[in-house]
């Protein structure tokens, strides 16, 4: 009886006393929250160190991101220096190309020129001379008077005759025009004759010392006749055959550089001259 008391006190004992296992319960709980907090602090330490090295690669991307900025804004000035200096070279290109059309075009300009000189200097070694004869030293003749010197006479008969064949047999021409020049001295005489014996005196009917000039005009053509008829006298001869003969007057219209003269009344010997042309005999057209 004593016995199942003192069993039946130690089992109340042992269902009463619950400390053994609050302290296992206890132990275990800190245990859980000691390795929970652990690792909650490893995983701030690894937040932390992310957070670091993310920062550190931060940074780093950052500086390369500004070094790119630099490299693309060098890139950019070097483009911008490379375009200038291709359109630098472009506008250099245009005006080399336009300086070249410009000298292309001087080129073909002198080209034209040069072969209208050339041209002209042919047409002046083809064409036959103008003989001129200044009314000056031993071939004056006296003032007022259409009568051929001495001199002249013999050098219209030697020389001029010569060079007139020579001329006309080269080329080929048949028609010398003796124009009369004259100064601008005014003729004060009014009794012209000219126009009631110039015929006979051209035809040999008179000689030339019957005219009498009453003006500038008058004079040039005298002298001019004269010089015709010297010359028709040595045709006669047998010289200069087939080559005509005309007389014209210029008077005192034309200086000797072939421009109208001004008015001068003033005696000048320089423009006082026989001028000796060439020209082929054309077909007269008739302009009615």
């Amino acid at each position: 009886m004593v016995k199942r008391r003192l069993l039946a006190t130690e089992a109340d004992s042992d269902t009463l006393n619950i400390w053994p296992s609050f302290t296992d319960l206890m132990a275990n709980s800190f245990m859980i929250i000691s390795l929970f907090l652990l690792l909650v602090l490893f995983r701030s330490l690894f937040l932390k160190y992310t957070a670091e090295e993310t920062e550190t690669n931060l940074d780093a991307s950052q500086q390369q991101v500004t070094l790119l900025k630099r490299q693309v804004v060098a890139l950019e000035n070097e483009l911008g220096n490379r375009n200038n200096i291709i359109r630098s070279r472009d506008n250099t290109i245009d005006r080399l190309s336009r300086t070249s059309s410009n000298l292309q075009s001087l080129l073909q300009s002198s080209d034209e020129r040069l072969e209208i000189v050339e041209s002209e200097n042919r047409r002046l070694k083809s064409a036959p001379p103008v003989v001129v004869i200044q009314d000056s030293g031993e071939y004056q003749f006296d003032s007022g008077s259409a009568s051929l010197p001495s001199e002249l006479q013999s050098y219209i008969t030697t020389d001029l005759v010569n060079l007139i064949e020579q001329i006309s047999q080269e080329n080929n021409l048949y028609v010398v025009e003796i124009i009369g020049h004259t100064d601008g001295q005014v003729n004060f005489n009014s009794a012209s004759n000219l126009d009631q014996q110039l015929e006979a005196v051209a035809n040999g009917q008179k000689p030339i010392g019957s005219l009498t000039p009453g003006s500038n005009a008058d004079l040039g053509l005298m002298r001019s006749l004269e010089v015709v008829k010297q010359l028709q006298a040595s045709q006669r001869q047998g010289r200069l055959p087939g080559v005509k003969f005309r007389a014209y007057s210029a008077a005192q219209l034309q200086l000797p550089s072939g421009e109208f003269s001004p008015a001068n009344r003033q005696p000048n010997a320089s423009r006082r001259r026989i001028e000796i042309r060439f020209s082929p005999l054309g077909k007269a057209e008739t302009i009615r």
